[in-house]
């Protein structure tokens, strides 16, 4: 089995699937997504539309993002401006039919709803954001705070880190991937193509490490 975990989407459908086409996954592979799959870019919808598609055929495990968060917040809460700043006027838009108001399918709500905080193999804990430096991760998890799960960035700047396996994360973008003993980050920003730096969308071929990035293509 291919384990390859996958960065943050944000709306970036085009290329999520030109990402999916040079990896070729097959029913014997794993894909793993850290989260952030709405927001930001183009077609929100579509990358929903896509992954539910996906995982009928290839094992998917989908990870909660701080941006799934606050489509949730909005959901349940009228938890508008906070996502609006942070992006899900994109997300709105995606979901708008010329001369019809915004419709979200139930699949879509179930999708966010479905998704989980953290998962772990052998070798690697996935999650979106890190984890506190400070703590291991069993002590994380036992702490259990969703706001460390999905907004944490303490962790990218310490050297030593107490961690008892690498913990392959997302959520801060950087210009290449982040490659230490305990740590993987593979936000490289897709949505941020305007950056000179960034605009690129990630995925990881575990235990290898072998990366493989895919410029914006909408």
């Amino acid at each position: 089995m291919g384990l390859i975990a996958i960065g943050d989407v944000h709306g970036c459908l085009k290329t999520l699937e030109v990402l999916l086409e040079q990896l070729a996954p097959t029913d014997g592979d794993h894909l793993v997504f850290v989260g952030d799959y709405v927001d930001r870019g183009p077609d929100s919808k579509g990358v929903i539309d896509y992954l539910l598609k996906l995982r009928q055929s290839v094992r998917c495990t989908f990870l909660r993002g701080n941006h799934e968060a606050l489509f949730m917040g909005y959901l349940d809460e009228a938890a508008y401006d906070i996502w609006a700043v942070n992006g899900g006027i994109a997300t709105l838009n995606s979901y708008m039919q010329p001369g019809e108001d915004v419709e979200i399918p139930e699949a879509h709500i179930a999708f966010l709803r479905e998704t989980i905080f953290y998962y772990e193999t052998e070798e690697f804990f996935f999650v979106h954001a890190g984890l506190k430096p400070d703590l291991t991760i069993a002590q994380n998890i036992e702490v259990g705070s969703e706001d460390v799960f999905l907004w944490e960035r303490s962790h990218l700047k310490v050297v030593d880190l107490p961690w008892e396996k690498t913990v392959v994360c997302g959520h801060t973008p950087q210009p290449e991937p982040t490659d230490r003993e305990k740590l993987i980050n593979i936000d490289t920003g897709c949505v941020f193509y305007t950056h000179p730096r960034m605009g690129l969308l990630t995925a990881v071929h575990l235990p290898a490490r072998e990366y493989v990035s895919i410029p914006y293509r909408g």
